[in-house]
């Protein structure tokens, strides 16, 4: 995988871009004084990351739809500090 600092990202921006569109690369790493802090991907890339997230919240529901028992509404406002 392919690193970049935040400094020459600044300067590159544009180049980097067009490798990820264009497929050269799949993803850049960017770090700061030698830590990995983030990454580039494509936007197909998090288009599946939010259908992984998607799914991951429905079964999350389904699991929390079959729980038994009921949370009373005044807890509910009070942990929601409301």
């Amino acid at each position: 995988m392919p690193k970049m600092t935040l400094t020459a990202a600044r300067k590159e921006i544009g180049e980097a871009v067009n490798k990820l569109v264009y497929g050269k690369e799949d993803r850049i790493i960017l770090s700061r004084r030698g830590k990995d802090l983030a990454v580039i991907l494509p936007i197909s890339y998090l288009e599946i990351l939010d259908k992984i997230e998607d799914r991951w919240l429905q079964e999350k529901a389904r699991k929390a739809l079959k729980e038994k028992g009921e949370i009373p509404w005044e807890k509910v406002k009070k942990d929601l500090g409301l």
